[in-house]
């Protein structure tokens, strides 16, 4: 990914003595091939410069829709008849309308769409993974989430809570920053990401677990309770992203490719934010989204084909020998599939 690109810089194209040991006039060629590649590169990052501008241009005109969702959403406003007969899927079935008017007798009043960001997070693969059930009841009262970007290659998210029993804020942010420099191809290369502090209420930090644990003194044979807080699990850990090393010559490389990982997963659930979730939330809020995802890792691509054909092959031998031997003996033949089946 882009985000690792300038970390990975050093470790990369070192000649290979090919180029070094060319003739005068054939290095002079590569020379001026390499004058081309610059005016390619200076083209690209002009490229993403504009994908960047149109990004902008259409989240302007996105905004109004999200402003529009996050009001349906609350109960602030109703959707129109016009919306709601425009939102039936050609394949969705209408409703008798004798049965809905029952059910709204039978229903209680309910504002909004309840758990909506909630249930959007839970079946995007990639959230639906950090959220745990203790995140739950805070995130029941997401009420929408945002994103902007800056005048400098970056973006923030907004995430905007109702007033609950877990914390304070009615906003957390998160914003990812970009190196001023593009990198090669002209992409954007991430640098590091800021998360707003969250002002947990007492006894409420859904991100560390309290250990209570007794000691027993030596001499008094006395018990005292020691409690000791931990980390823990949460998705609220998000707005606490991690930190580069500040050098490259760390002395653990374990500890430094660890943090890279996590790096880079925080970046990519970001993105997903922006590209995925934020854009088409409704469809993440009834699974549609699910169905347009990548199932490639559904499926195990390590066969051994050479195996599968002899099993094949092993098989009709089966099948001939079942036909020579009338008295049901059966060989070995016949039983080296029964095996692989087990």
């Amino acid at each position: 990914m882009s985000m690792l690109q300038g970390r990975l810089g050093n470790l990369v194209g070192a000649p290979s003595g090919y180029v070094e040991s060319l003739s005068p006039e054939v290095r002079r060629r590569v020379k001026g091939l390499k004058s081309l590649q610059k005016k390619h590169a200076v083209l690209e990052a002009d490229f993403q410069k504009e994908i960047l501008a149109l990004e902008k241009k259409y989240l302007a005109l996105y905004t109004p829709l999200y402003e529009k969702r996050a009001e349906v959403v609350s109960g602030k406003v109703e959707p129109t008849e016009e919306e709601v007969q425009d939102g039936v899927s050609d394949d969705e079935e209408e409703e008798d309308e004798e049965e809905d008017k029952e059910d709204e007798k039978d229903a209680e009043k309910v504002d909004g769409v309840p758990e909506f960001w909630l249930t959007a997070l839970k079946n995007n693969p990639q959230f639906g993974d950090i959220i745990t059930e203790k995140d739950e009841g805070a995130l029941k009262h997401l009420v929408d989430i945002r994103m902007a970007y800056f005048e400098k290659p970056g973006f923030r998210l907004e995430f905007e809570f109702s007033p609950n029993d877990y914390f304070t804020n009615t906003v957390l942010t998160k914003t990812y920053f970009y190196q001023d420099e593009p990198g090669y191809g002209g992409d954007f290369i991430y640098d590091h990401a800021e998360g707003t502090k969250i002002e947990w209420k007492e006894d409420k930090d859904l991100s560390i677990t309290v250990e209570t644990k007794k000691q027993r003194h030596k001499g008094t044979n006395k018990t005292r309770v020691v409690k000791k807080t931990v980390p823990a699990e949460t998705f609220f850990s998000f707005f606490s992203p991690p930190v580069a090393p500040e050098s490259e010559d760390a002395e653990d490389v374990d500890d430094e490719e660890f943090i890279d990982e996590k790096l880079e997963a925080d970046y990519g659930l970001g993105e997903e934010l922006k590209d995925s979730v934020i854009p088409r939330a409704i469809d993440w809020f009834t699974g549609k989204a699910l169905q347009y995802q990548d199932n490639d890792d559904m499926y195990d691509d390590e066969f051994d084909y050479d195996d599968d054909e002899e099993e094949e092959d092993e098989d009709e031998d089966e099948s001939d020998d079942d036909d020579e031997d009338e008295e049901g003996v059966r060989t070995k033949d016949e039983k080296a599939p029964e095996c692989k089946q087990q």
